[in-house]
């Protein structure tokens, strides 16, 4: 049942419980950091709902009407009450601010989580976060199932019950041993690409269908050819350096090897390899304490 506009607001109940406290009007204002025409003003508000004067003004201050120390003797309780639901919303956010479930796909988890955290436990430096890492699809069962309060995938597939926003870009190279043909310097084609058997990562992981994307928007009637399938970035830069086939990874996962000449990048042409790394959270929800926190670190510019 919906309260009559005659009650008035939690403001106005309080600062006539300091009035009467402190004996002047003045010294409530002050009390509550407002000016002494804010406080009159409030004071007039209140007497206008209720009907009656609630306050008398003397040359010692103010004090309570009948009417006033009545309506005052209601407001403690209404007051009080307030104040232990204000205290117990502090709790609550307090405990949600003080553990964090992420969920994000191998590259980002790999690769550029580690500086996000470190930037978030500077603002948080109490906080507990607990990290899952899977491929993308996994990452988006994981926060609509509500064991993660945010994720961030690489796939540009994302269910339509989930909210996306752009945090970072990335591109896909491929990835051969320095003794192969590839790596000799020349550029490599689309077409040539499209006929040769590549390591992939298992269904569902965002490197593997944004490599596919790209490729069908130029050949339309492309089909995979799988030499190898495995579910680890790091077992498919193995199993390139040892020859068993070409790989497209991350750019971010294969730095490190490309600088030290472990594995070659050829220049690949007629192919956009770019994509966009997303947070992911549930649709029609708002982010709120670390994860919205994590969120605008995550999309900082580097």
């Amino acid at each position: 049942m919906p309260l009559s506009p005659r009650v008035p607001d939690l403001a106005a109940l309080e600062l006539l419980l300091s009035v009467i406290e402190l004996g002047s009007l003045g010294r409530a204002a002050k009390a509550h950091g407002i000016s002494q025409p804010s406080a009159s003003s409030r004071i007039r508000y209140l007497e206008q709902l209720v009907g009656v004067p609630v306050l008398e003004r003397t040359t010692l201050g103010s004090r309570a009407t009948a009417a006033g120390a009545l309506i005052a003797e209601w407001a403690r309780d209404v007051v009080e009450a307030a104040a232990r639901l204000d205290a117990g919303i502090g709790t609550l956010r307090e405990q949600r601010d003080s553990r964090l479930r992420v969920a994000a796909s191998q590259t980002v988890a790999e690769y550029l989580f580690p500086k996000w955290l470190m930037a978030l436990r500077t603002r948080m430096p109490e906080m507990s976060l607990a990290l899952e890492s899977g491929n993308s699809a996994e990452v988006a069962r994981a926060v609509l199932d509500g064991r993660a309060g945010i994720g961030f995938v690489e796939s540009p597939v994302v269910p339509g019950e989930l909210e996306t926003h752009l945090v970072a870009r990335d591109r896909l190279v491929v990835v051969v041993p320095p003794g192969h043909r590839w790596a000799r310097g020349c550029a490599l084609g689309a077409e040539e690409l499209a006929r040769t058997p590549l390591i992939y990562r298992e269904l569902g992981s965002g490197t593997r269908i944004s490599f596919e994307r790209a490729m069908t928007r130029v050949i339309p009637d492309w089909q995979p050819s799988v030499v190898l399938e495995l579910s680890s970035t790091t077992a498919i830069k193995t199993a390139v350096a040892e020859g068993v086939g070409p790989a497209v990874l991350s750019s971010l996962a294969v730095a490190g090897e490309l600088a030290d000449g472990t594995l070659v990048s050829p220049e690949v042409t007629g192919l956009d390899l770019n994509r966009d790394l997303r947070a992911v959270w549930p649709k029609g929800q708002r982010l709120t304490g670390p994860a919205r926190d994590l969120y605008s670190i995550a999309g900082r510019p580097a």
